[in-house]
């Protein structure tokens, strides 16, 4: 893997006079919240982390959140860490069948490096494992570029083994969060052994970027940026926050993202698909369909009229990647429908039945093994192919590039 270096961490103060409830603080990711969601976080607290990370107004919001960041470092709402660490992260909660479940990584600055380029001796390598849709970066490089820092950390998936045993024993508690039934715990690492034992296990392979592929390349694009304008290949715009657990099925929960539908009608769609796979009428979709779709093999198209399984044809896709993504876009190549994304039973459903589709297909989730066999062939993955779960907190850990 590129490198993975400590760092003097920002957090909030959570004891004191500027002492800060987590819970009222800190957010989920800035790319899942409406601006309800926003309206809301911000609602908890004046000093919520989306104040900076979801800046609003006009063409100055920017500078306003680098101002306001500077004045809650001033003022002691953000404390630095004293010396460099690394930030233990767990996440704890009940899967959809019930188990007990923790993921356990650890919050780093991951090295920036190109497209396509080796890291180091062992020739380690930062990999994307999905297409990625088209999405403006101005945003998050205008911000990182005012603000000086990472805010939300880039999820990556370590193939090498050992991480997740070497993070089982705890490290200092900071806090602990529970929201929509998910405890979010960080806890530090400074010990110059440990950091060091965590630094060698994720040296010994690549690392897959299993979320926050637009992230990491605005890094690429503020790093070249920072050695242009100092002549520096040493300042922290070398690495980017990056959140990293190991590539094994106990350590990922994963769940599909759906296909949404427009441009085409409802024949034009069934008839592309009848092609290439054996329709049967089905009831609506429910949670156990879900279920039975993992373990019997199929899909499921929903128009809101009508449901029906989607089996593949013999022989319908010799040719293409077995992905259920990659499954319908050879289907539909020739149509004009117009395809997005979204998780969630029930937010599909609605999709359907308020008219923002004309119809959805539900698909599987990717198993292990073929993110595995991505990272190691080279190959990518259709866009959205993976939601992985839960979602990272943003506000527990900043990284400063000053």
């Amino acid at each position: 893997m590129p490198r993975f270096e400590p760092f003097r961490a920002l957090r909030y103060a959570t004891d004191g006079p500027s002492g800060s409830d987590l819970a009222r603080v800190i957010a989920p990711p800035y790319d899942v919240l409406s601006d309800a969601d926003v309206d809301a976080l911000q609602q908890r607290s004046a000093e919520n982390i989306t104040v900076v990370d979801v800046p609003r107004g006009g063409e100055d919001r920017y500078d306003r959140a680098a101002d306001t960041l500077a004045e809650w470092i001033a003022r002691g709402v953000l404390i630095r860490d004293p010396e460099p660490s690394f930030t233990v992260y767990r996440l704890r909660f009940t899967d959809d069948l019930g188990r007990a479940r923790e993921v356990v990584g650890v919050l780093g600055g991951l090295e920036v490096v190109d497209a396509g380029a080796a890291s180091g001796p062992e020739g380690t390598r930062v990999l994307p494992h999905e297409r990625t849709t088209p999405k403006a970066s101005t945003d998050r490089l205008d911000l990182t570029r005012a603000t000086g820092a990472n805010l939300s950390p880039v999820w990556g998936l370590s193939l090498a083994h050992g991480l997740t045993e070497l993070l089982r024993r705890p490290g200092e508690p900071l806090g602990e969060v529970t929201e929509d039934g998910v405890t979010h715990v960080v806890e530090r690492v400074t010990d110059p052994d440990r950091i060091a034992a965590i630094q060698a296990v994720l040296a010994a392979d690549d690392v897959l970027i299993a979320d926050g592929h637009h992230r990491y390349g605005v890094a690429r694009i503020y790093r070249d940026e920072v050695r242009t304008g100092s002549g520096r290949t040493d300042s922290p715009a070398e690495q980017t926050l990056t959140f990293v657990n190991e590539l094994v099925a106990d350590q990922l929960s994963i769940a599909a993202i759906h296909r949404l539908y427009t441009g085409v009608d409802v024949a034009t769609l069934t008839a592309a698909l009848g092609a290439r796979f054996d329709l049967v009428p089905a009831p609506a979709p429910t949670p156990a369909v879900l279920r039975a779709m993992e373990q019997d093999g199929y899909l499921v198209l929903h128009t809101g009229a009508a449901t029906w399984t989607l089996s593949p044809s013999p022989g319908a896709f010799d040719d293409v990647r077995a992905l259920d993504g990659a499954w319908l876009e050879a289907a539909l190549a020739d149509t004009p429908a117009e395809v997005t994304y979204q998780h969630g039973l029930e937010e599909v459903l609605a999709a359907v039945a308020e008219g923002r589709a004309v119809a959805a297909v539900l698909i599987r989730p990717v198993g292990i093994a073929e993110i595995e066999r991505t990272a190691r062939e080279g190959l990518l993955m259709p866009p959205k192919s993976t939601f992985f779960t839960p979602k990272l907190k943003t506000g527990l850990v900043i990284r400063e590039l000053t």
